[in-house]
C-alpha cells in the first residue's frame, strides 16, 4: 500500500507553481502544501510584464491571487524570497538559499527559465537590460517614457513586443535581429514581413543577419561594422532553465528537465511543469520546452493533479499570441518544415496560415482572426485530417473537421 502524501513542496512561485497549487486544493488535497519562490512577489502571469504593463504607465502587476489569500482561503504556504538551491532524493528535502529545509512527500520543480545573457555587453559600461521579473518591467517602463534611444537584441515575441511600447512612445528604437527575418522558428516569411512592415511604419529600424560584438558608452557595436547609438539596451535572445535543484536531485537538466505525459520525472515522486519542463510535442516531433503562458497553466494543473494519484497524460499543443499595435497574432503547433496554406486574404490583414505535413494539420498562425484560431487549436488537438481544398476554403467550417 503507497504512503499517505501529506507534504507537497513546490518549488517556484511563478505561474506554473501557483496554478499547481490551486489546483491540488481544487482536486480535494488536504496534506500541507508549501510553495518557495525565488521572487518577492506572489505568484502572477508573466505575460503583463511586455503587454499591459509597458503600455500603461500607471499599470500594476497583476496577481493570481493576493499573498494573504494564498494563506487564508487555500491553506497554502507561500514563501516568497526563498529561492530554492539544493535537494536531496534520498532524504527528500530541498533547501533554501536561506538555508531552511523542507521536507516532501511529492516535489514539483516549477522554477522556470532565466534570460541568457549577452557576455559581448558585460563591463562595457553602457546600461543592459532584461525582461524577466516585475522589477524589470518597471525599469523598462521607466526608461521607455523618458524617450530614450533603445536597442533591443533579439527580434523574438519579448523583444519585439518591447519595442512597440517604446516606439509608441517617441523613442527610437533598433532592433538587432542575427536571422534574416523576424521570429524565424515560429512565423512563416509571409508573417515575419507583416510584423517588420508594421513596425517600420511606427519608426521602428531594424538591422538583420549582424550580431552584437560590444558596446561602448555612445552604443552598440555590430559584427557588420556598424555602430548604434542607444541609451540603453534590452536583451532578448532567449532562456534557459534554472538548473540548480535539479542538479542537486541528480536530474540532468540541461535544455530542460525531462518529464513524461504526467510530468514525473528520472527521480521518484519528484515532478516538474512550466517553463523547464522538456516534454513531448506531438507537433514537432521531439520533445521540448514550451516557453508559453497557456503551457505554464494548463501543464501545472494536469500534473499537479497527477502528484496526487490520479493518471492525466497533458498533450496540448504549444501556442501563443503576441499583440503589436492592431495585429494580434496567434501561434499552435509547430510552423516549420512544413507546407503552409493560406486561408483568406493576406492583403486584409486578416487571415490564417495552416502547416501541414503530409495529411497531418501539425500548425497553425493566425493574424486577427482569433476565433478562427480557436477552432484551429481544436483540430491541431484532436489530431484531425481536414483535407488541403478544405482548408484552402474560407467557407470550409472548421468543425465539420472534428466530426
Amino acid at each position: 500500500m503507497a504512503a499517505p502524501i501529506e507534504n507537497i513542496v513546490i518549488a517556484g512561485a511563478g505561474q506554473a507553481g501557483g496554478r499547481a497549487a490551486e489546483a491540488l486544493r481544487a482536486r480535494g488535497f488536504q496534506g500541507a502544501i508549501t510553495v518557495l519562490g525565488e521572487e518577492a512577489h506572489p505568484p502572477y502571469e508573466r505575460p503583463q510584464l511586455s503587454k499591459a504593463m509597458l503600455h500603461s504607465p500607471d499599470a500594476s502587476v497583476t496577481y493570481i491571487k493576493q499573498a494573504r489569500d494564498w494563506s487564508d482561503v487555500l491553506n497554502v504556504r507561500l514563501e516568497t524570497g526563498a529561492a530554492v538551491i539544493d535537494g536531496d532524493a534520498d532524504r527528500r528535502t530541498v533547501t533554501t538559499a536561506d538555508g531552511r529545509c523542507f521536507i516532501f512527500d511529492r516535489l514539483l520543480i516549477a522554477t522556470g527559465t532565466r534570460p541568457r545573457k549577452l557576455a559581448a555587453l558585460e563591463g562595457s559600461g553602457i546600461e543592459i537590460q532584461y525582461l524577466r521579473n516585475v522589477e524589470d518591467a518597471l525599469r523598462f517602463r521607466r526608461s521607455v517614457q523618458h524617450r530614450s534611444r533603445i536597442v533591443i537584441v533579439g527580434g523574438g515575441v519579448i523583444g519585439l513586443e518591447a519595442a512597440c511600447a517604446a516606439a509608441r512612445n517617441g523613442c527610437r528604437v533598433t532592433v538587432i535581429e542575427n536571422e534574416t527575418r523576424l521570429l524565424a522558428r515560429a512565423f512563416p516569411p509571409l508573417v515575419s514581413d507583416l510584423v517588420a512592415a508594421k513596425h517600420r511604419s511606427h519608426g521602428v529600424a531594424f538591422v538583420f543577419g549582424a550580431t552584437v560584438t560590444g558596446a561602448t558608452l555612445a552604443g552598440v557595436q555590430l559584427s557588420n561594422g556598424e555602430t548604434i547609438e542607444a541609451d540603453l539596451v534590452l536583451v532578448g535572445i532567449g532562456v534557459e532553465p534554472v538548473p540548480t535543484v535539479a542538479e542537486r536531485l541528480g536530474l540532468p537538466s540541461q535544455g530542460g528537465i525531462a518529464v513524461d505525459a504526467c510530468g514525473r520525472t528520472e527521480a521518484s515522486d519528484v515532478f516538474c511543469a512550466g517553463d523547464a519542463a522538456l516534454q513531448w510535442s506531438r507537433c514537432h516531433g521531439r520533445a521540448i520546452r514550451v516557453e508559453t503562458w497557456a503551457n505554464a497553466q494548463n501543464q501545472a494543473i494536469s500534473v499537479a493533479t497527477n502528484m496526487i494519484g490520479e493518471t492525466k497524460a497533458y498533450n496540448d499543443p504549444p501556442w501563443f499570441w503576441t499583440d503589436q499595435y492592431d495585429l494580434n497574432i496567434q501561434v499552435a503547433g509547430d510552423m516549420l518544415d512544413s507546407d503552409h496554406i493560406v486561408r483568406g486574404d493576406e492583403r486584409s490583414g486578416k487571415f490564417s496560415v495552416i502547416a501541414m505535413r503530409g495529411s497531418d494539420v501539425v500548425g497553425a498562425l493566425s493574424v486577427n482572426v482569433a476565433k478562427e484560431m480557436a477552432m484551429l487549436r481544436r483540430v491541431i488537438a484532436a489530431n484531425a485530417r481536414p483535407s488541403r481544398a478544405d482548408l484552402e476554403s474560407p467557407a470550409y467550417d472548421l468543425r465539420a473537421a472534428l466530426k
